[in-house]
């Protein structure tokens, strides 16, 4: 890293304002997710702000550690899923009065209100406090539609009438939003669910809301299912033996998805040191969820009428998407780095707790067929389409 040499004090002042916070130190990690939300709500529409660490709040700079380590451990907020949608921000070393100091650089989402535990923030003025309901009023129309991302779009020809909406009342607006807030908020419904982006400002479903609570969303987006074959053998020749098409929206299919897979799993019992037994099946049930889970939040909807599709052959399973790497993901570090074509999609699959942690997919993949004794997973990536090949343990 070259030396920082630039002085903060100069470039943003000496003060807190709606764009700058400071903080002394980051022992409590929680008032440092406030303000990162905060930020990234842009209430004032400034295009972001700054938070830095190692600055008392009379603009005095403070002694503070930023080491790698610190660094990367305030990083680590932006992945954890506490914040969704993920927080897009830069941490770094800064100069402040001449002082070391930490600057964490958060830029302005994209689809506010973006929600910590459920709950939005957001900086009017030098202090951060929770959104009134006026505020996400203001965040939720903010955007207009055609800058926002395809799951954050509403569908033309969609209707409100299209939405299982108790189904979305008592799974994912429960989970998006903190109780003590549903219990304080009496908005109408539309106002709820457009707050988290299931319908667009002028009411019309968005994709996300499709996907997640619609009673059909293969009427509005085609390629919206999940088609499963299951053969008797090891190439597509072989006879089929099951066939299923899961055109349920994403809340109901995932619980039929489980069934699925664990109805075709065989699993067998072998004795270790001869004292005890452990059982193994043939692929563990949650590498196989992560592969299909990845598959429909990365996937794009958008300009294909085409599944994922999950092939099960007697030797392997095989799970692949339309769309390939997005953003600054590629085919050589889609291992490494992440990036998200439906950046909304992925927040409430991590809301519903189908994902425990962003960019930690393929990792966790790995160690779960590891530890069942499987071989590793095999990726295959171009430019319009995704595969994982997952081979049954020997």
């Amino acid at each position: 890293m070259g030396a920082v040499t630039d002085d903060l004090a100069q470039t943003l002042g000496r003060r807190e304002s709606a764009t700058l916070e400071f903080k002394r130190t980051a022992k409590d990690r929680n008032k440092l997710r406030e303000a990162i939300c905060a930020l990234a709500n842009d209430l004032t529409g400034a295009g972001g702000g700054d938070l830095l660490i190692g600055v008392a709040d009379d603009g005095t700079a403070c002694p503070v550690d930023a080491s790698d380590r610190a660094l990367l451990a305030i990083t680590a907020i932006r992945d954890e899923g506490n914040i969704l949608d993920r927080p897009s921000m830069v941490v770094d070393r800064a100069l402040f009065n001449g002082h070391e100091v930490i600057r964490v650089h958060v830029h302005a989402s994209h689809t506010p209100p973006v929600r910590l535990d459920g709950v939005a923030w957001v900086r009017p003025g030098p202090s951060t406090r929770r959104a009134s309901t006026n505020d996400e009023r203001v965040l939720s129309e903010r955007s207009a539609a055609t800058a926002l991302p395809f799951d954050a779009r509403g569908l033309a020809g969609s209707a409100l009438a299209d939405l299982d909406v108790e189904l979305l009342r008592s799974t994912y607006i429960t989970a998006a939003v903190a109780p003590e807030v549903l219990a304080e908020n009496e908005r109408p419904l539309p106002q709820q669910l457009r707050s988290l982006r299931l319908i667009d400002p002028a009411g019309t479903p968005t994709a996300l809301g499709v996907l997640l609570g619609g009673f059909d969303p293969t009427a509005a987006i085609p390629g919206a299912y999940i088609q499963f074959v299951r053969y008797d053998g090891d190439d597509a020749d072989a006879m089929i033996r099951d066939e299923e098409e899961l055109r349920d929206n994403l809340i109901t299919a995932t619980r039929t998805l489980t069934a699925l897979l664990q109805a075709h799993m065989t699993r067998r019992v072998d004795d270790v040191d001869g004292l005890a037994e452990r059982g193994f099946s043939d692929y563990p049930l949650p590498a196989l969820r992560e592969a299909i889970l990845n598959a429909v939040v990365h996937r794009t909807y958008d300009g294909t009428h085409a599944p994922v599709r999950i092939l099960w052959f007697d030797d392997r399973v095989e799970v692949s998407n339309p769309g390939g790497p997005f953003g600054v993901v590629d085919e050589h570090n889609y291992d490494r780095v992440n990036d998200y074509r439906n950046p909304s999609l992925a927040a409430a699959m991590k809301t519903l707790g189908y994902v425990n942690r962003f960019g930690r997919g393929i990792e966790r993949m790995r160690r779960q067929l590891e530890s069942n004794g499987n071989p590793p997973p095999e990726f295959e990536v171009d430019r319009s389409w995704w595969k994982v090949t997952v081979r049954r343990l020997g």
